[in-house]
C-alpha cells in the first residue's frame, strides 16, 4: 500500500537516535507530490554499501514528447541524458548531510563517453524510473534521522525537479542529444545497406587525452578521409556528413610507429557504441557485431573446434573438441575466431601488436626450415580470405612487420602523421615484383557449434535430485549429440523471473571492468577490450548467474543459452536477473560480450 511523504517523515522522526537496523522499517513506497519514492534496500550499517532507492515519474507529469522515447535508440539516448543530468545534480549535494562512513552519499551511475543502456534510468511506456544510492546517515551506528530527512525532503526533491521534468531542462541541449542519436542510427543503417562495416567522419578526433582518460585529446590532428574512400551520408539533422567508409572485405592499416594505426583501430572497436556530443568520435560508427580479436595467454577454452587453425598436434589432442585451462597465445586466438563466428560477428578487428605472431603469419623461409607437416598451425593469413568469402566475416587488420598481408587485402591504408592515405594501387603494383606467399589453405569448414552447457552441483533447489546425479562438480561444456538445428527444449526448467525464487543464489562480486567472481570462481575479462564500463561487467555477472541457475541443462547449446538469456533481457529488462529489486549499477553489454563471458567461465 502506497504511503504518503508525511508518513515517511513521521516514521523517520520516530526512529531517530535508535540503532542503525531500525532504518529497515523505512522500506516501501511513498508519494511525493508528482513522483513516487521507493526505498528498495537499506544498508546494514553506515560503512556498508549504500542503500538503494528509486523514483518514478509518470509521463503525463514528466512531459517528454513521445518521439523522444518511441524507438529504442532515442529512448536510450534520453535515458543517458537524464542519468547524466541527475549525476550533475547529485554532485551539488553529495555528502552535505553529515555522519559516519557513507553517510550523506548521493550517487547514480557515472556515465562515460559511450551511450549505454543502464539500470540507473529506465523509461517504460508510462513512466520514467531513476535508480540511485543514498548513504543513510548515522553517528557511529546510531541513526541520525534529521540528516536523512534533509536528503529526502530537501536535497532529493530539488534534484528530481531539475532532472526529470521537461520544463526544467534545456530544450536545445536535450533535442541535440536526441538528434545526434537519430543521425547515428541513420549512419548505421547506411552501412548495412551499402555493404560497409565502418565510417569515420572527416574532422573526427580519435586520440584520447591519456591512457587513463577517455576524453578527447586537445590540439590533435583531425581525421580526413582519403578521396578514394570518401562517402557522403545525408543525415536528418547534421546535414551531409562526409568521411571514410570501410567496405566489407579485408582492410589493412599500415604505417610507421606512432603514426596513428592503433588509434584508428581503437576508435573503430569502440564505434560499436554511440558516443556523446563533444567526444570527437560521435560519427565514428562501426558494425555493432564487430569483435576485437587478440591473443590471451592462459585463458580457459572448453570443447571448442579450433581445427580450422590448429590440427595434428604432437600429443594427438583432439582439436575438433579442444579444451585447455592454460591456452597459448595462438590457441587462444584460434578459439577467439571460432567463438566470434559463433557469436555472430561480421567483422574482426585485429592489431598485430596484440596477436600471436605464429598464429597470424609464417614466412617462406620459416616454412623451409620447419616444414608444413611439422607445423600444426594454419595461420590467419591463409584463412582470412575464406572467412570473408565463405563465412561473411570481414577483417580490419593493423600490421607493421609482415608484407604478406598485402596480398590478401582489398584496401590498404597508410597512416601518416594521423592522416590516412590510400596506397592500395601502389602496393598492388609492388606485389607484382615479388613472389607471392601462400595465402590460402585447403579444407575450410566452419564448426557446427553444437557445444552444450552442462550443469553440475547447483545451489538452487530445483536442480537437486536425480538430475544432478553422475555429473561432475561445477559446470562444463559438452558436445551436444542431440542437437536439432537450434530448437530449444525447456526440459522442465523454471523460467520465472528472479532466480527461481531461491534465496541461496550464487554470490557475485565485481572487480571493476576487468573481472567478476561468482561463488569465488573468477571470470577474467581483461582482454575483452570492447567492454566500455564496469557496469557492463556487473551486468554480465547477473546474466551468467541466471544462465547457470535457470538455463544450462546439458542439452541447450551455447548459442541457445545466450539467445534465451539475451532475448529475455530485451523483452523483460533487468527484472528477471535481479532477486528482489533492480539496483542502480547495471549497463547492458552486447551479445558478443555475453558469449565472451560464458566462454571464459571456468566454473
Amino acid at each position: 500500500m502506497m504511503k504518503t511523504s508525511s508518513e515517511l517523515r513521521t516514521l523517520l522522526r520516530s526512529i531517530d537516535h535508535k540503532g542503525y537496523p531500525a532504518y529497515k522499517s523505512l522500506g516501501g513506497s511513498y508519494q511525493f507530490g508528482r513522483y513516487v519514492l521507493t526505498i528498495d534496500h537499506v544498508q546494514g550499517d553506515p560503512f556498508a554499501s549504500p542503500s538503494s532507492l528509486h523514483i518514478e515519474v509518470l509521463h503525463r507529469e514528466a512531459g517528454f514528447p513521445g518521439v523522444y522515447f518511441d524507438r529504442d535508440y532515442v529512448r536510450i539516448a534520453l535515458q543517458d541524458y537524464l542519468t547524466r543530468r541527475m549525476e550533475e545534480q547529485f554532485s551539488a549535494y553529495n555528502f552535505k548531510a553529515k555522519g559516519s562512513g557513507k553517510s550523506g552519499l548521493l550517487a547514480i551511475s557515472r556515465c562515460g563517453q559511450e551511450v549505454l543502456e543502464r539500470s540507473a534510468c529506465q523509461i517504460t511506456s508510462d513512466k520514467v524510473i531513476l535508480r540511485f544510492h543514498v548513504g543513510f546517515p548515522a553517528f557511529g551506528r546510531t541513526i541520525n534521522a534529521g540528516e536523512l530527512e534533509k536528503i529526502l525532503f530537501d536535497f532529493l526533491p530539488k534534484c528530481v525537479e531539475n532532472s526529470c521534468f521537461m520544463r526544467n531542462l534545456d530544450p536545445k541541449r536535450l533535442k541535440a542529444c536526441i538528434d545526434l542519436a537519430e543521425d547515428q542510427e541513420v549512419i548505421r543503417r547506411f552501412l548495412k545497406e551499402h555493404d560497409m562495416v565502418a565510417f569515420v567522419a572527416n574532422g573526427a578526433v580519435l586520440p584520447r587525452k591519456s591512457g587513463v582518460s577517455d576524453l578527447p585529446m586537445r590540439d590533435s590532428v583531425p581525421f580526413v578521409s582519403p578521396a578514394s574512400m570518401e562517402v557522403s551520408i545525408p543525415l536528418p539533422h547534421a546535414g551531409e556528413k562526409k568521411g571514410m567508409a570501410i567496405r566489407r572485405g579485408i582492410t589493412l592499416i599500415v604505417g610507421g610507429g606512432y603514426h596513428g594505426k592503433s588509434t584508428l583501430l581503437e576508435a573503430l572497436q569502440m564505434g560499436v557504441y554511440n558516443h556523446i556530443s563533444g567526444d570527437g568520435r560521435e560519427y565514428v560508427i562501426t558494425d555493432d557485431t564487430a569483435i576485437k580479436l587478440r591473443a590471451e595467454d592462459g585463458r580457459s577454452i572448453r570443447q571448442t573446434d579450433i581445427s580450422l587453425f590448429i590440427r595434428d598436434l604432437p600429443n594427438k589432442k583432439d582439436t575438433l573438441c579442444f579444451s585447455t585451462e592454460d591456452a597459448s597465445g595462438s590457441t587462444s586466438q584460434a578459439a577467439g575466431v571460432v567463438e566470434g563466428i559463433e557469436a555472430g560477428t561480421r567483422l574482426f578487428l585485429i592489431d598485430e601488436d596484440t596477436s600471436a605472431t605464429n598464429f597470424m603469419v609464417r614466412d617462406e623461409f620459416m616454412q623451409q626450415v620447419v616444414s608444413r607437416s611439422q607445423e600444426p598451425i594454419t595461420p590467419f593469413l591463409e584463412r582470412a580470405r575464406d572467412l570473408y568469402e565463405k563465412a561473411g566475416v570481414s577483417t580490419v587488420l593493423v600490421a607493421g612487420s609482415s608484407g604478406a598481408f598485402f596480398y590478401i587485402a582489398d584496401k590498404i591504408l597508410q597512416m601518416d602523421c594521423y592522416k590516412p592515405v590510400d596506397i592500395t594501387e601502389k602496393v598492388k603494383e609492388l606485389c607484382k615484383e615479388h613472389t607471392a606467399p601462400r595465402t590460402k589453405a585447403p579444407d575450410f569448414a566452419l564448426p557446427d557449434f553444437r557445444r552444450a552447457l552442462r550443469p553440475g552441483s547447483q545451489r538452487t533447489g530445483n536442480r537437486k535430485g536425480a538430475e544432478g546425479q553422475g555429473r561432475q562438480e561445477g559446470r562444463d561444456f559438452q558436445r551436444n549429440q542431440d542437437f536439432r538445428g537450434g530448437q530449444d527444449s525447456q526440459g522442465g526448467r523454471d523460467s520465472r523471473g528472479g532466480h527461481g525464487g531461491h534465496g541461496d543464489s550464487a554470490k557475485l562480486k565485481t572487480f571493476g571492468k576487468d573481472s567478476f567472481s561468482m561463488d569465488r570462481e573468477t571470470v577474467d575479462l581483461r582482454y575483452v577490450e570492447q567492454l566500455a564500463d564496469s557496469e557492463q561487467t556487473n551486468a554480465l555477472a547477473h546474466l551468467l548467474r541466471y544462465a547457470a541457475e535457470q538455463v544450462m541443462d546439458g542439452r541447450r547449446t551455447v548459442q541457445q543459452t545466450v539467445s534465451l538469456v539475451y532475448d529475455l533481457l530485451e523483452k523483460k529488462g533487468w527484472e528477471p536477473f535481479c532477486s528482489s529489486y533492480v539496483p542502480c549499477g547495471l549497463a547492458r553489454p552486447r551479445i558478443q560480450e555475453l558469449y565472451a563471458c560464458l566462454n571464459r567461465f571456468r566454473g
